[in-house]
């Protein structure tokens, strides 16, 4: 009888446990674009690695929209100069912490 009770109780406690997980897993990103500002001379890099090509020079208090966090070091994030507008990726330390 208590081999019963503990595999039931067992087999209800795993239930729980994956129902609380697939609630938790559809959490959405936000998909808005934030404008911040510079705050040290940044370079827009067209990847995220150390032979990545160097996109665009972008200086203290210039305007920049970054459209995803992409991980720990990077944001993806986008520029216009001159009309134009360049996509790629920036160190967050280019920006103030908020």
């Amino acid at each position: 009888m208590n081999k019963t009770v503990l595999f039931l109780t067992s087999l209800l406690g795993l239930a729980a446990c994956t129902a609380a997980k697939e609630n938790t897993s559809s959490v959405s990103s936000s998909t808005k674009v934030v404008t911040h500002n510079t705050i040290v001379d940044c370079v827009l890099y067209d990847g995220m690695t150390k032979e990545s090509a160097q996109l665009l020079s972008v200086g203290p208090g210039a305007q920049v929209q970054v459209t995803d966090t992409v991980d720990v070091y990077f944001v993806k994030a986008r520029v216009i100069k001159d009309g134009k507008t360049i996509s790629g990726f920036m160190y967050r330390t280019c920006f103030p912490q908020r």
